[in-house]
């Protein structure tokens, strides 16, 4: 797709959805002799996820995986809408759009693998990040700069800060302090 298509898309997002390890984190699961596990988030991500809240764009989180980690990361972000242990993640996105009252076109949804490709298809706008299965990549409207866990959520939310018209006084607001 052109910049302009892409762009008119991201303007009519309403609310972004992300699968987590890959996309939020670089997809590493790291598990310790004591039954612990460690994730990595991008710093970049979670003021992307704050600029958008405050632009009035929703975030969730769909994922197949159950972690505390997550749960910790998505509230000191004030993320609420938090599905995790969804191995069938269609369920979990239909009843989001039903309870925001948004239409799928409205939904930008950010993947990196297959189990993804189901939310991106009846999204508005499919985002696969950088370092995504090849096939993800081809079948997403765009594609991030930046691989999973490296600032792909924050390419995304300047997207769609951007189609918005907000991004240029949100950088003037920081340059201005």
């Amino acid at each position: 797709m052109e910049d302009s298509s892409i762009k008119a898309l991201a303007g009519n997002i309403k609310l972004l959805i992300c699968d987590v390890d890959g996309v939020l984190t670089k997809g590493e699961v790291i598990l310790d002799n004591k039954q612990g596990e460690e994730k990595a988030f991008n710093i970049k991500d979670g003021l992307g996820f704050k600029l958008l809240q405050q632009a009035g764009i929703n975030i969730a989180i769909i994922t197949g995986r159950n972690s505390s980690i997550v749960d910790r990361r998505m509230a000191e972000l004030g993320v609420s809408l938090v599905y995790q242990g969804q191995k069938n993640k269609i369920a979990a996105y239909e009843e989001l759009l039903s309870k925001l009252e948004i239409q799928p076109e409205q939904v930008a949804y950010m993947g990196d693998d297959l189990p993804d490709l189901p939310l991106m298809r009846r999204s508005g706008l499919g985002i696969a990040v950088a370092d995504a299965h090849f096939f993800v990549k081809e079948k997403a409207d765009w594609i991030t700069s930046s691989d999973g866990g490296y600032g792909a959520a924050r390419d995304v939310a300047d997207l769609i800060l951007d189609a918005k018209g907000l991004l240029n006084d949100i950088h003037n607001g920081y340059w201005q302090q």
